[in-house]
């Protein structure tokens, strides 16, 4: 099953300017949808998002950028701008920053197989992250990989590169708290959709060369601050 562009116009079209009580309902409707195992196919490219505010956090600056997933090099990329319509509240991210990241999206020549999203996942106090919300929109496997928590304790992992540590939130496992290099802080590795907890370390790994974050996450991040490297 791959990426569909009809399926990113569609999700572009959804109703995102909602009440903070209706997008509850709609987190709430759509986390049953969360498939938590391996549904991958052939990962050939893999792709980052991130979004930057421009105008007094008026305009959304939206990002993507997809990398071969074995060289990790930029195949494609793409930035979109559009109005916010969503304050910022935690736990609700995908509602702010989706909207603009779909429309960069639906102009890429190259639909990336997997999807690292710079959030949370099940990781989230509804178990419907930011990467939960894209990869049910699209049916697409998403990974969140967040710099902070946002819900949930753990116990510090090792100091080596691959150490990790369960994330857990109400006696449910929701994530991994992965050290990426020697030494620095951790990130928070959460499933998003059609990937298992287990592989998501290992994508996120793989991603991950001499800096902490992993390179889909910082290039998306250069792109959106306008220095694409």
């Amino acid at each position: 099953m791959t990426l569909e562009r009809a399926r990113i116009l569609h999700a572009l079209d959804q109703p995102w300017s909602l009440s903070p009580a209706d997008a509850t309902r709609l987190q709430k409707e759509l986390a049953c949808r969360v498939v938590a195992e391996d549904q991958l196919g052939d990962i050939r490219t893999i792709a980052g998002i991130d979004v930057g505010y421009e105008k007094g956090d008026s305009i959304a600056r939206g990002a993507v950028v997809v990398l071969d997933a074995q060289a990790l090099g930029v195949v494609d990329h793409e930035i979109a701008r559009a109005p916010v319509t969503f304050p910022y509240i935690p736990g609700y991210l995908s509602f702010r920053e989706l909207p603009v990241i779909l429309k960069a999206m639906s102009q890429l020549r190259t639909l990336p197989d997997l999807i690292l999203c710079d959030g949370q996942g099940l990781a989230h106090p509804r178990r419907f992250g930011i990467a939960c919300h894209l990869g049910v929109l699209l049916d697409c496997p998403t990974i969140g990989v967040g710099k902070t928590r946002l819900c949930g304790t753990y116990i510090e992992p090792g100091p080596n590169r691959g150490d990790y540590t369960d994330l857990v939130d109400k006696n449910e496992l929701v994530g991994a708290t992965l050290r990426t290099r020697l030494g620095v802080k951790p990130v928070f590795v959460s499933l998003g959709h059609r990937i298992s907890l287990k592989t998501a370390i290992e994508k996120v790994l793989a991603c991950t060369t001499r800096y902490k974050l992993p390179e889909t996450t910082r290039q998306a991040h250069h792109l959106a601050s306008q220095k694409l490297i």
